[in-house]
């Protein structure tokens, strides 16, 4: 198990708060994840995904979108969510100023979403190879009982290679409505789907498994090697 340690830097605005993982045996590349609208990046997937990520030799940043540095409990809220993608923007700085190889985004659910959504708006975070890719964990397709409301907007200026995970007992999306979304996006993507599986990957409170984990890895290595 990889060493995490509590991060902060307040050379920007917002702030960029949460815990850096840092490998025994660096490859040279990092992962930056965010939380979901209920959670924190504490939570137990993303110390999962984190923990297994750098024992194969990446910098991992789990960090706290500005809503919640702002507030320990409760949802975002809508007309807020540009600062929590400048939260992104930043963690994305403060990481490259220690980081020489690639750079991934991504993160549970809102906090995916709200990295496709900086990518999609500002192009130059791909030219610039600012974000070499984007995992995303649960990407919150529609609310639930709510497949009409589709978040999927952006998408189509998604130029940024990306990996989805998705459970196929998301309430948040299907399968079906995930791989619909998935071709309007004008760059690589892959679908890891996890059998059985809800919103939270099967990681809520204590109750974990141990392989998503590690498949997620391997699937993620294979498509960015």
């Amino acid at each position: 198990m990889q060493s995490a340690i509590t991060f902060f830097d307040d050379s920007l605005d917002p702030a960029v708060r949460g815990f850096l993982h840092s490998p025994a045996n660096p490859n040279g590349d990092a992962l930056i994840l965010a939380h979901g609208a209920g959670s924190d990046c504490t939570a137990p997937l993303l110390v999962a995904i984190s923990e297994t990520f750098a024992g194969h030799g990446y910098v991992v940043l789990r960090c706290d979108l500005p809503f919640r540095q702002e507030r320990r409990t409760g949802p975002p809220f809508p007309a807020n969510a540009e600062r929590d993608r400048a939260g992104l923007s930043n963690a994305i700085a403060v990481l490259r100023k220690n980081v020489a190889g690639r750079i991934f985004l991504g993160g549970h659910s809102y906090g995916g979403r709200q990295a496709t959504m900086l990518c999609a708006a500002e192009p130059d975070v791909v030219k610039s190879e600012l974000v070499s890719g984007l995992l995303l964990l649960s990407y919150p397709l529609h609310p639930p009982r709510k497949p009409e409301q589709l978040r999927v907007q952006h998408l189509t200026s998604l130029r940024t290679p990306s990996l989805f995970v998705h459970g196929t007992r998301d309430p948040f999306g299907s399968v079906e409505d995930i791989t619909n979304a998935l071709g309007l996006i004008p760059a690589k993507t892959e679908l890891m789907t996890v059998e059985g599986a809800g919103h939270d990957l099967r990681f809520k409170g204590k109750a974990q498994i141990l392989e998503p984990p590690a498949i997620i890895l391997a699937k993620f290595q294979e498509m960015f090697g």
